[in-house]
């Protein structure tokens, strides 16, 4: 396990960069926190280390963005759903398929989608700018 306190917006996307790092593909992140505790912040930082070149903004009317080049990231925000079912609707299988980072936001709300391989990052506000991040599973490098 890993925990880090991030003082900035700035701070959580620099520890995004940092995971990009300890993560190897296929992988499946499941971000867990409040709303604005820094869990698009750190996914901008996953794909600024992962060398991607692109703009990350969270897709909660989308479901799912992808940024592709030399690795492949998926974003999902899961939100607007209410069971995993809706999910693999979408086609959760295939992009499991795929070799790529999976980020997944408000991973609670389809908490039966995932096999227990999953890396967890756990989103704590302590103040408005501070946070604590804790990072778990068996996908670090």
């Amino acid at each position: 396990m890993r925990e880090v306190i991030t003082h900035s917006e700035q701070e959580t996307e620099a520890f995004g960069r940092t995971l990009a790092g300890l993560i190897r593909e296929p992988a499946v992140l499941c971000l867990y926190g409040e709303l604005g505790a820094g869990k698009t912040a750190l996914v901008r930082g996953l794909a600024d280390g992962m060398g991607l070149n692109c703009t990350v903004s969270s897709p909660t009317f989308t479901i799912v963005n992808e940024y592709l080049g030399q690795r492949e990231l998926i974003h999902f925000d899961m939100y607007r759903l209410s069971s995993a079912e809706e999910l693999f609707d979408i086609g959760w299988e295939d992009y499991l398929r795929r070799n790529a980072v999976l980020a997944v936001e408000w991973s609670e709300n389809v908490e039966d989608a995932f096999d227990g391989s999953e890396i967890r990052v756990r989103f704590e506000k302590l103040s408005d700018t501070e946070r604590r991040i804790t990072v778990e599973g068996e996908g670090l490098c």
